[in-house]
């Protein structure tokens, strides 16, 4: 679709239903001119119908009364108004007899109104005389002389090319105004757009004249209140992007610093196995054993990237933390049999709004993570319950514990209690996940009054809301 902009909006906008109103107050303007033309032309038509009864003559009274007219054509030149006009007239009897005139001018055959116009018996209306449009005033002039008594039907018609003309003029004038007006609103509506796009090219300006990564807010103290949500929303956009940057940045140098090291352990075991210093068997046992670390340290790196991208996206429907720790529990019994742990898992539903993966890699790196710094034969739980609108995973070991200096520094990244058995990525992922998901993880050492116990590492999530309890996915 073409882009349509917004001074050519406004102008469609505004002046659209603005020729539009002029359109119909045209319409309106020409048939009230012509109204009131004709009510003040009308009186000229009844000023000649009474010059011309005034010169009736009759004999004969009523019915037998034989009626007369001497009037010359002449006798209504004072009544036209110039050149173009031309006037008709017919008098005949109330049968419709010719008694003087056109006699190819219609006969009357309406009626005089209840109340008309002026103190007469008269009745205006329109016909067509000789192929043009014609007023016609029809009058009934009583008609008596000392010879006799009676009653006349004047009828008097003119052409109506100057009351339209006039009509047209009055429109003309007022069209001439009223376009006058549209030039105007357009001239204004061009003129107060560009000067309310005036901010938007300047932020357009000032964000072409940053340099390649500059994510720092917009400054626009004079931008209207209109454009505070463009602006704040913005702001918003660079703000995310400037954390998603700094994480990529984070996230290359670790992964150029972690990754070095296994793969110059792994050439320096590839070496010595080429010169003969340890036996194949032996050396081949090593160099699964450094691939295998690799694979992993890169397999964490990618899930505290993946945990970053799904921040981004929208969550279609709940899952539901209680059968995501069933089935994590499920998928490591090989290691928690290996160990020969008593496990337990105690748990009630609970709808997390969280994607699907991010739940399971959550609760696969503390049960991990438990398992590995527990001792063969020890005791190892679960549990998922609820409180109030949250709900929680806590996963218990019987393991060493954590020092209470190292506690904090364990949520970042390549940070690990024991250097030999751990990346330092686990629980770096565990807190990236929480904290996506608006929770808290919390890591607590067991205690009998003397010693340490065990570890409880807590996780604390909000409960998803009341209406998507029913679409959670399992």
């Amino acid at each position: 679709m073409t882009q349509v902009s917004l001074r050519r909006y406004l102008l469609v906008g505004i002046l659209l239903p603005v020729l539009a109103l002029i359109v119909l107050n045209g319409v309106s303007l020409y048939r009230t001119a012509l109204a009131a033309l004709n009510t003040a032309y009308d009186r000229t038509l009844l000023a000649s119908a009474k010059e011309i009864g005034e010169q009736l003559d009759v004999e004969g009274f009523d019915e037998n009364a034989d009626l007369r007219a001497t009037v010359p054509y002449a006798a209504l030149d004072t009544f036209e108004s110039d050149n173009r006009t031309r006037m008709f007239y017919r008098v005949s009897n109330l049968h419709g007899e010719l008694v003087s005139g056109f006699a190819d001018l219609p006969v009357w055959h309406g009626s005089i109104p209840a109340r008309p116009p002026y103190a007469a018996l008269v009745q205006f209306y329109d016909d067509r005389f000789r192929g043009d449009d014609v007023r016609v005033a029809a009058l009934l002039q009583p008609v008596a002389t000392p010879r006799g008594r009676g009653m006349a039907v004047v009828q008097v018609a003119e052409t109506l090319e100057l009351r339209r003309g006039a009509a047209r003029q009055i429109l003309l004038d007022a069209l001439w105004r009223q376009g006058l007006l549209v030039l105007v609103i357009a001239l204004v509506v061009v003129v107060v757009v560009q000067r309310a796009i005036r901010p938007v090219r300047g932020l357009s300006e000032q964000l072409q004249a940053r340099r390649e990564g500059d994510l720092t807010p917009i400054e626009a103290p004079r931008a209207p209140r209109e454009l505070e949500p463009l602006v704040q929303a913005t702001n918003g956009l660079m703000r995310r992007l400037a954390e998603l940057l700094e994480h990529q940045q984070v996230f290359v140098r670790d992964a150029a610093h972690q990754l070095r090291t296994p793969l110059a352990v792994l050439k320096t075991q590839v070496q010595s196995a080429l010169r003969g210093d340890v036996e194949p068997q032996q050396a081949l046992v090593e160099l699964n054993a450094t691939v295998d670390r690799a694979t992993a340290l890169a397999n964490q790196m990618l899930s505290l990237a993946k945990v970053e991208q799904l921040r981004q996206q929208d969550v279609p429907v709940p899952c539901d933390l209680a059968q995501v720790a069933r089935d994590i529990a499920l998928d490591l019994s090989p290691l928690v049999a290996e160990r020969d742990l008593d496990f337990a898992i105690a748990t009630e539903p609970a709808p997390v709004q969280a994607h699907d993966w991010m739940l399971r890699e959550l609760t696969r790196n503390l049960l991990h993570n438990a398992v590995r710094h527990s001792a063969p034969g020890a005791p190892l739980s679960v549990r998922v319950a609820r409180e109030g609108r949250w709900c929680t995973l806590t996963v218990s070991d019987a393991g060493p514990g954590i020092d209470a200096a190292l506690r904090q520094r364990l949520f970042q990244p390549f940070a690990s209690g024991d250097v030999r058995t751990g990346s330092g990525l686990g629980l770096a992922i565990c807190h990236r996940i929480v904290q996506a998901l608006g929770g808290t993880l919390v890591l607590d050492n067991r205690t009998d009054g003397r010693r340490v116990t065990g570890l409880d590492a807590t996780a604390r999530l909000p409960l998803a809301t009341m209406e998507a309890d029913g679409q959670i996915a399992h």
